[in-house]
């Protein structure tokens, strides 16, 4: 395994693609830490603690944490899978998206560019949920229309970037964009899992 490793770095352009992708998840880490402003991060924190069981911790996983931070990338990739399902359910279901992804490649642009307008949109659905939902509670220091709307705005183009980051992965890195950086998301809360485990 290691002299794979070290063979992989000797080639010009694997080295490449492999520093391309550790950039990508470096920015994706960076971005999971910044906090949105106008969001008392502590306050959320502290209030996801207490119910911070089943679905929300799966769900603070698969954010590498950043949804406990309410940071930047707190949607993280998950509004992308979300759609990426529904399309692939839909191509079944509707006989003009299914003559599409038999097209090719065009077909396959078209099903992709659809499978973003559909990411914009969900994103822009659960983050309107998660502010008004926890904007009652005190999560938002001024709790207003424009303050909901920049929080909206800002977790929105938080996911896009995720996703965009993961198909720029997927085209000059390693492997499956959106699967790595699911991958470090949930790898980066493994240590805290096994502190709590321990504790």
């Amino acid at each position: 395994m290691l002299k794979t490793l070290v063979g992989a770095f000797k080639n010009k352009d694997i080295r490449k693609k492999i520093l391309y992708t550790l950039m990508i998840l470096v920015i994706v880490r960076v971005g999971s830490l910044l906090p949105i402003p106008g969001v008392d991060t502590e306050y959320f924190s502290s209030l996801l603690s207490g119910i911070n069981t089943g679905d929300l911790s799966y769900l603070s996983a698969f954010t590498g944490g950043s949804f406990e931070r309410m940071s930047l990338f707190a949607l993280s990739i998950t509004p992308y899978i979300t759609s990426s399902i529904i399309m692939q359910l839909l191509t079944i279901a509707i006989p003009k998206l299914e003559e599409m992804q038999k097209e090719g490649e065009d077909g396959r642009k078209k099903i992709t560019a659809i499978t973003r307008y559909m990411t914009v949109g969900l994103a822009i659905l659960e983050s309107a949920g998660l502010v008004v939902g926890f904007g009652n509670k005190g999560v938002i220091e001024n709790y207003n229309f424009w303050t909901v709307f920049c929080i909206v705005v800002i977790l929105t183009a938080g996911s896009a970037i995720v996703m965009w980051l993961g198909e720029r992965a997927t085209e000059k890195g390693v492997g499956n964009g959106i699967s790595v950086i699911l991958l470090i998301n949930i790898v980066s809360t493994m240590p805290n899992d096994f502190k709590n485990l321990y504790t």
